[in-house]
C-alpha cells in the first residue's frame, strides 16, 4: 500500500465510461463515449450526488472519453468544484496518478478521472491488492467510482459506485 498522507483525506477514482470503438484512422485519444457510456456516466454522477460525494477538485485525463465522463460529474457537483485536465494522465503511469493525488495538499478531497489499468493500479496501491481483489473480483469496471478514505490504519475503500 502507498503512503500518501492527508490531505486529501478522501480520494475518488473514476474510470471513464464505455467508449466507442475507434473508427478507421481515428486516434485512440479521440474516441468518444458511446450511448451506454453517456448513460452510465450520468447514472454514476447522479448516484454520487445522492450519496453526498462532491470532490473539491477533479483532475481528468485530456482524452475525449475522460473529458466527457468528467463533464457528467461537472453537472453533478457544486459550481466551486475546480476541474483540471492533465495530458500526462492519458498514457500515465501509476507514479503519475499517485503524484497528482499527493500534490493536492490544499484540497480535502480529489477525484481522478482516468484509464485502466492505471486507475485500478492506483486503487490497489492505496488499499492493497488483497482488498482490491475482495472488493472488485472482476476488476475495475467502466464508469466505476471508488471512494477511498484515509483512516488511522491507512486508506480504505469506503464505497464503490457503478451503474
Amino acid at each position: 500500500m502507498t503512503s500518501i498522507s492527508p490531505p486529501p483525506s478522501r480520494i475518488y477514482l473514476l474510470r471513464h465510461a464505455e467508449a466507442q470503438q475507434a473508427a478507421p484512422g481515428q486516434r485512440d485519444f479521440d474516441r468518444p463515449l458511446n450511448d451506454n457510456g453517456y448513460a452510465a456516466a450520468e447514472i454514476v454522477a447522479d448516484e454520487a450526488v445522492d450519496k453526498g460525494y462532491k470532490p473539491d477538485l477533479v483532475i481528468s485525463s485530456t482524452a475525449l472519453r475522460c473529458r466527457q465522463t468528467a463533464e457528467a460529474m461537472r453537472r453533478a457537483v457544486t459550481p466551486e468544484t475546480e476541474f483540471r485536465f492533465v495530458d500526462a494522465m492519458y498514457n500515465g503511469t501509476l507514479e503519475i496518478y499517485l503524484s497528482l493525488i499527493a500534490g493536492q495538499t490544499d484540497q480535502d478531497s480529489v477525484m481522478l478521472v482516468g484509464h485502466n489499468p492505471i486507475i485500478e493500479q492506483t486503487l490497489a496501491a492505496l488499499i492493497g491488492r488483497e482488498a482490491l481483489a475482495g472488493a472488485l473480483p472482476r476488476g475495475f469496471p467502466t464508469a466505476g467510482l471508488a471512494v477511498v478514505d484515509s483512516t488511522p490504519s491507512g486508506w480504505v475503500l469506503t464505497d464503490f459506485v457503478t451503474e
